[in-house]
């Protein structure tokens, strides 16, 4: 009976080591969660990057003040008969 004791106690101790110290164990684990929660940090900044430009994407397909907003804004274009004025604040 004692030597079936000891090897029950025996397995306990290595099944133990293994969940603390083993390829699959706590820290291990702990590690993962971590990076699974920093990938779906930047996936959903990846997701919001993506909205955005998915709606710039079909304001360009469908209308045209977009464009000429991003003329404008980008290109510095302007307008037949309008004047364009450039001010620089004083430093």
């Amino acid at each position: 009976m004692r030597g079936v004791t000891l090897v029950l106690v025996a397995l306990l101790g290595y099944v133990h080591a293994e969940l603390w110290f083993g390829r699959s164990g706590v820290p291990r684990v702990l590690e993962l969660r971590a990076q699974v929660a920093e990938q779906q940090a930047l996936n959903e900044q990846a997701r919001v990057r993506n909205d955005r430009l998915q709606a710039e994407v079909t304001d360009l397909q469908t209308g045209r003040e977009i464009i000429e907003e991003k003329a404008r804004a980008e290109l510095g274009m302007v307008r037949p008969n309008e004047l364009l004025v450039q001010y620089t604040p004083a430093r």
